[in-house]
């Protein structure tokens, strides 16, 4: 595991040759892979794209889907910035989906 600085304090870190921007979001991935080990989760995605109006692009952490038919959008957040809070309200107004914060 590698592990860089940056903003608010966060940790970039390395796991299986994959930057996650904290450790926060590191974990989280460690623990999605034991679920998918398990098979409560079918395959998850990184990184997953939003288009906005005026050409923004919001990304969330990671898009899941799980054995029960469920799928999840999930965040992994350390400091809820106002850039963040008005990007995850336009995505949920414009896309039929809810944003989970971890």
């Amino acid at each position: 595991m590698r592990v860089h600085c940056h903003k608010f304090s966060a940790v970039k870190t390395e796991v299986d040759g994959i930057r996650f921007d904290s450790k926060k979001e590191a974990e989280y991935y460690r623990e999605l892979k034991l679920r998918w080990l398990s098979g409560e989760v079918i395959f998850f995605l990184r990184q997953v794209p939003f288009h906005l109006p005026g050409g923004v692009t919001y990304r969330v952490d990671f898009q899941e889907f799980w054995a029960d038919g469920t799928v999840h959008f999930v965040d992994v957040k350390g400091m809820r910035t106002k850039e963040y809070i008005m990007k995850k309200k336009m995505v949920e107004s414009l896309y039929p989906v809810k944003i989970e914060e971890v």
